[in-house]
Protein backbone atom coordinates (compact mmCIF):
# COMPACT_ATOMS: atom_id res chain seq x y z
CA UNK A 1 0.00 0.00 0.00
CA UNK A 2 1.23 3.46 -0.93
CA UNK A 3 -0.04 6.37 1.18
CA UNK A 4 -0.28 9.90 -0.24
CA UNK A 5 -1.03 12.70 2.23
CA UNK A 6 -2.51 15.85 0.67
CA UNK A 7 -1.48 18.96 2.62
CA UNK A 8 -1.87 22.67 1.98
CA UNK A 9 -3.27 25.94 3.22
CA UNK A 10 -7.03 26.45 3.57
CA UNK A 11 -8.67 26.87 0.18
CA UNK A 12 -5.77 25.41 -1.81
CA UNK A 13 -8.02 22.69 -3.24
CA UNK A 14 -6.93 19.57 -1.34
CA UNK A 15 -10.29 17.84 -1.12
CA UNK A 16 -11.21 18.44 -4.75
CA UNK A 17 -7.80 17.25 -5.92
CA UNK A 18 -8.08 14.11 -3.80
CA UNK A 19 -11.30 13.23 -5.63
CA UNK A 20 -9.85 14.08 -9.05
CA UNK A 21 -6.69 12.05 -8.51
CA UNK A 22 -8.67 9.13 -7.12
CA UNK A 23 -10.83 9.20 -10.26
CA UNK A 24 -7.68 9.39 -12.39
CA UNK A 25 -6.15 6.32 -10.74
CA UNK A 26 -9.35 4.33 -11.14
CA UNK A 27 -9.63 5.38 -14.79
CA UNK A 28 -6.14 3.91 -15.19
CA UNK A 29 -7.47 0.68 -13.67
CA UNK A 30 -5.51 1.13 -10.46
CA UNK A 31 -6.95 0.31 -7.06
CA UNK A 32 -7.25 3.38 -4.85
CA UNK A 33 -9.26 4.60 -1.88
CA UNK A 34 -9.57 7.69 0.32
CA UNK A 35 -9.22 8.47 4.02
CA UNK A 36 -10.69 11.70 5.40
CA UNK A 37 -8.83 13.13 8.40
CA UNK A 38 -10.72 16.44 8.65
CA UNK A 39 -13.10 16.30 11.64
CA UNK A 40 -14.70 19.62 10.67
CA UNK A 41 -15.50 19.19 6.98
CA UNK A 42 -19.23 19.58 6.33
CA UNK A 43 -19.49 17.79 2.98
CA UNK A 44 -17.21 15.78 0.72
CA UNK A 45 -17.27 15.22 -3.05
CA UNK A 46 -16.22 11.60 -2.50
CA UNK A 47 -17.16 8.71 -0.22
CA UNK A 48 -14.19 7.94 2.07
CA UNK A 49 -13.34 4.39 3.02
CA UNK A 50 -12.32 5.69 6.44
CA UNK A 51 -13.84 8.90 7.83
CA UNK A 52 -12.48 10.44 11.02
CA UNK A 53 -15.88 12.10 11.59
CA UNK A 54 -17.25 8.66 12.42
CA UNK A 55 -15.08 8.84 15.53
CA UNK A 56 -14.76 12.57 16.31
CA UNK A 57 -16.87 15.41 14.90
CA UNK A 58 -15.65 18.97 15.51
CA UNK A 59 -19.16 20.39 15.67
CA UNK A 60 -20.25 17.87 18.26
CA UNK A 61 -17.11 18.71 20.26
CA UNK A 62 -18.01 22.40 20.02
CA UNK A 63 -21.48 21.83 21.44
CA UNK A 64 -20.44 19.32 24.09
CA UNK A 65 -17.64 21.40 25.58
CA UNK A 66 -18.91 24.90 24.78
CA UNK A 67 -15.89 25.76 22.65
CA UNK A 68 -15.42 28.28 19.89
CA UNK A 69 -14.73 27.27 16.28
CA UNK A 70 -10.94 27.33 16.55
CA UNK A 71 -10.76 25.65 19.95
CA UNK A 72 -13.14 22.92 18.83
CA UNK A 73 -10.92 22.17 15.82
CA UNK A 74 -7.88 21.79 18.04
CA UNK A 75 -9.74 19.68 20.59
CA UNK A 76 -11.25 17.45 17.90
CA UNK A 77 -7.87 16.90 16.26
CA UNK A 78 -6.34 15.88 19.58
CA UNK A 79 -9.30 13.67 20.47
CA UNK A 80 -8.76 11.66 17.30
CA UNK A 81 -5.80 9.99 18.98
CA UNK A 82 -8.11 8.55 21.63
CA UNK A 83 -9.66 6.58 18.76
CA UNK A 84 -6.31 5.62 17.28
CA UNK A 85 -6.67 1.85 17.73
CA UNK A 86 -10.12 1.80 16.08
CA UNK A 87 -8.92 3.93 13.16
CA UNK A 88 -5.81 1.78 12.73
CA UNK A 89 -7.93 -1.37 12.70
CA UNK A 90 -10.22 0.09 10.02
CA UNK A 91 -7.26 1.21 7.90
CA UNK A 92 -5.76 -2.28 8.09
CA UNK A 93 -8.91 -3.64 6.44
CA UNK A 94 -8.17 -1.62 3.29
CA UNK A 95 -6.66 -3.53 0.40
CA UNK A 96 -6.05 -0.71 -2.07
CA UNK A 97 -2.64 -0.11 -3.63
CA UNK A 98 -3.01 3.65 -3.31
CA UNK A 99 -4.50 5.29 -0.21
CA UNK A 100 -5.13 9.03 -0.59
CA UNK A 101 -5.31 10.88 2.73
CA UNK A 102 -7.26 14.15 2.84
CA UNK A 103 -5.93 16.24 5.74
CA UNK A 104 -7.64 19.10 7.67
CA UNK A 105 -8.21 22.40 5.91
CA UNK A 106 -6.16 24.22 8.55
CA UNK A 107 -2.62 23.06 7.83
CA UNK A 108 -1.36 23.75 11.35
CA UNK A 109 -3.75 21.17 12.81
CA UNK A 110 -2.09 18.38 10.87
CA UNK A 111 1.46 19.55 10.29
CA UNK A 112 2.39 21.35 13.48
CA UNK A 113 0.58 19.52 16.25
CA UNK A 114 2.04 16.25 17.43
CA UNK A 115 -1.32 14.63 16.75
CA UNK A 116 -0.85 14.96 12.99
CA UNK A 117 2.55 13.35 12.83
CA UNK A 118 1.54 10.55 15.17
CA UNK A 119 -1.65 9.88 13.21
CA UNK A 120 0.21 9.83 9.89
CA UNK A 121 2.68 7.32 11.27
CA UNK A 122 -0.12 5.24 12.75
CA UNK A 123 -2.11 5.14 9.51
CA UNK A 124 0.76 4.41 7.12
CA UNK A 125 2.58 1.99 9.41
CA UNK A 126 5.50 0.38 7.59
CA UNK A 127 4.09 1.23 4.16
CA UNK A 128 5.69 3.75 1.84
CA UNK A 129 4.33 7.26 2.10
CA UNK A 130 4.64 10.63 0.38
CA UNK A 131 3.20 14.09 0.82
CA UNK A 132 1.61 16.27 -1.85
CA UNK A 133 1.91 19.93 -0.82
CA UNK A 134 -0.55 22.19 -2.63
CA UNK A 135 0.54 25.72 -3.46
CA UNK A 136 -2.49 27.87 -4.23
CA UNK A 137 -1.90 29.41 -7.67
CA UNK A 138 -3.81 32.57 -6.68
CA UNK A 139 -1.30 33.18 -3.87
CA UNK A 140 1.70 32.10 -5.95
CA UNK A 141 1.22 34.83 -8.54
CA UNK A 142 3.18 37.23 -6.32
CA UNK A 143 6.89 36.42 -5.98
CA UNK A 144 7.20 36.94 -2.22
CA UNK A 145 4.09 34.84 -1.60
CA UNK A 146 5.51 32.12 -3.86
CA UNK A 147 8.71 32.06 -1.80
CA UNK A 148 6.66 31.96 1.41
CA UNK A 149 4.76 28.91 0.14
CA UNK A 150 8.01 27.13 -0.77
CA UNK A 151 9.36 27.87 2.70
CA UNK A 152 6.15 26.54 4.24
CA UNK A 153 6.42 23.39 2.15
CA UNK A 154 10.00 22.87 3.31
CA UNK A 155 8.94 23.43 6.91
CA UNK A 156 6.12 20.89 6.67
CA UNK A 157 8.39 18.39 4.91
CA UNK A 158 10.92 18.71 7.74
CA UNK A 159 8.19 18.40 10.34
CA UNK A 160 6.45 15.39 8.80
CA UNK A 161 9.63 13.71 7.49
CA UNK A 162 8.11 12.54 4.20
CA UNK A 163 9.17 12.78 0.55
CA UNK A 164 7.27 15.80 -0.74
CA UNK A 165 5.89 16.79 -4.14
CA UNK A 166 4.97 20.44 -4.61
CA UNK A 167 1.82 20.95 -6.67
CA UNK A 168 0.70 24.29 -8.08
CA UNK A 169 -3.06 23.92 -7.70
CA UNK A 170 -5.98 25.46 -9.61
CA UNK A 171 -3.83 26.43 -12.60
CA UNK A 172 -6.95 26.68 -14.75
CA UNK A 173 -7.44 30.05 -13.03
CA UNK A 174 -4.07 31.33 -14.31
CA UNK A 175 -3.35 32.91 -17.67
CA UNK A 176 -0.58 31.34 -19.76
CA UNK A 177 1.58 34.38 -18.99
CA UNK A 178 1.09 34.01 -15.24
CA UNK A 179 1.90 30.29 -15.34
CA UNK A 180 5.03 30.88 -17.43
CA UNK A 181 6.17 33.50 -14.92
CA UNK A 182 5.71 31.18 -11.94
CA UNK A 183 7.54 28.38 -13.76
CA UNK A 184 10.41 30.75 -14.53
CA UNK A 185 10.91 31.33 -10.82
CA UNK A 186 12.48 27.91 -10.48
CA UNK A 187 15.49 29.75 -11.87
CA UNK A 188 16.92 31.49 -8.81
CA UNK A 189 18.06 34.62 -10.63
CA UNK A 190 14.66 35.32 -12.14
CA UNK A 191 12.98 34.78 -8.80
CA UNK A 192 15.37 37.16 -7.03
CA UNK A 193 14.82 39.77 -9.74
CA UNK A 194 11.05 39.53 -9.20
CA UNK A 195 11.41 40.09 -5.46
CA UNK A 196 12.90 43.56 -5.76
CA UNK A 197 15.19 44.76 -3.00
CA UNK A 198 16.00 42.10 -0.39
CA UNK A 199 18.64 41.85 2.31
CA UNK A 200 21.64 39.52 2.14
CA UNK A 201 20.15 36.99 4.56
CA UNK A 202 16.98 36.68 2.47
CA UNK A 203 19.06 36.36 -0.69
CA UNK A 204 21.11 33.48 0.70
CA UNK A 205 17.99 31.79 2.08
CA UNK A 206 16.21 31.97 -1.29
CA UNK A 207 19.33 30.75 -3.07
CA UNK A 208 19.45 27.65 -0.85
CA UNK A 209 15.70 27.16 -1.23
CA UNK A 210 15.84 27.16 -5.03
CA UNK A 211 18.89 24.89 -5.08
CA UNK A 212 17.03 22.38 -2.90
CA UNK A 213 14.16 22.06 -5.39
CA UNK A 214 14.40 19.03 -7.64
CA UNK A 215 11.94 20.68 -10.03
CA UNK A 216 9.38 23.46 -10.23
CA UNK A 217 5.94 22.77 -8.69
CA UNK A 218 3.80 20.54 -10.90
CA UNK A 219 0.85 22.52 -12.33
CA UNK A 220 -2.41 20.70 -11.62
CA UNK A 221 -6.10 21.41 -12.05
CA UNK A 222 -9.02 19.47 -10.61
CA UNK A 223 -11.27 21.12 -13.20
CA UNK A 224 -9.34 20.29 -16.37
CA UNK A 225 -7.36 17.27 -15.02
CA UNK A 226 -4.12 18.98 -16.01
CA UNK A 227 -1.02 17.51 -14.40
CA UNK A 228 -2.38 14.16 -13.23
CA UNK A 229 0.08 12.18 -15.39
CA UNK A 230 3.04 14.23 -14.11
CA UNK A 231 1.87 13.89 -10.52
CA UNK A 232 1.50 10.13 -10.87
CA UNK A 233 4.93 9.83 -12.50
CA UNK A 234 6.54 11.72 -9.63
CA UNK A 235 4.82 9.46 -7.09
CA UNK A 236 6.12 6.42 -8.97
CA UNK A 237 9.62 7.87 -8.85
CA UNK A 238 9.31 8.07 -5.07
CA UNK A 239 7.52 4.79 -4.44
CA UNK A 240 8.92 2.43 -7.03
CA UNK A 241 11.90 4.03 -8.68
CA UNK A 242 9.87 5.10 -11.68
CA UNK A 243 8.40 1.68 -12.48
CA UNK A 244 4.72 0.86 -12.14
CA UNK A 245 4.30 -1.43 -9.14
CA UNK A 246 3.39 -5.09 -9.54
CA UNK A 247 0.16 -6.64 -8.37
CA UNK A 248 0.13 -9.77 -6.21
CA UNK A 249 -0.08 -11.79 -9.44
CA UNK A 250 3.14 -10.20 -10.63
CA UNK A 251 1.57 -8.18 -13.44
CA UNK A 252 2.10 -4.45 -13.92
CA UNK A 253 -0.93 -2.34 -13.09
CA UNK A 254 -0.55 -0.46 -16.37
Amino acid sequence: MYFVFFVGTAGSGKTTLVKTFNDYLRDQQMDSTIINLDPAVESLPYTPAVDVRDYVDAYEVMEKFGLGPNSSLIAASDLVLTKASEIKEEVEQLESNYVLVDTPGQIELFAYRETGRMLASLIAGENKRAMAFLIDSFIAKEARSFVSMLLLSSSVKFRMDMPTINLLSKVDLLTDKELDLINSWSNGEELVDSLGTIDEYSYELIKLLVESLSSSPIPVSSTSNVGMDMFYAELQRIFAGGEDFLTEEGNPTL
